[in-house]
């Protein structure tokens, strides 16, 4: 458990590290941030609805399994 942890916290540093890179080009405007960012916060979307499935489907057939 513990190591999961980790690697959880260093993929979010990762994404966090990616985005302000990504927010700094766009202030200086070496990229069009609004389609950039338009990318990301839907790729995030789409990765949270994913994780809220998994995490339930964990929770209830893997929690019934194991009253068995």
């Amino acid at each position: 458990m513990q190591g999961l942890k980790k690697v959880t916290s260093y993929i979010l540093i990762t994404f966090i590290l990616l985005i302000t890179i990504i927010s700094i080009l766009g202030i200086w405007e070496v990229i069009s941030l609004e389609d950039v960012m338009s990318k990301i916060f839907t790729s995030l979307f789409v990765i949270f609805v994913a994780s809220v499935i998994v995490l339930f489907i964990f929770s209830v057939l893997i929690k019934d399994s194991n009253k068995d």
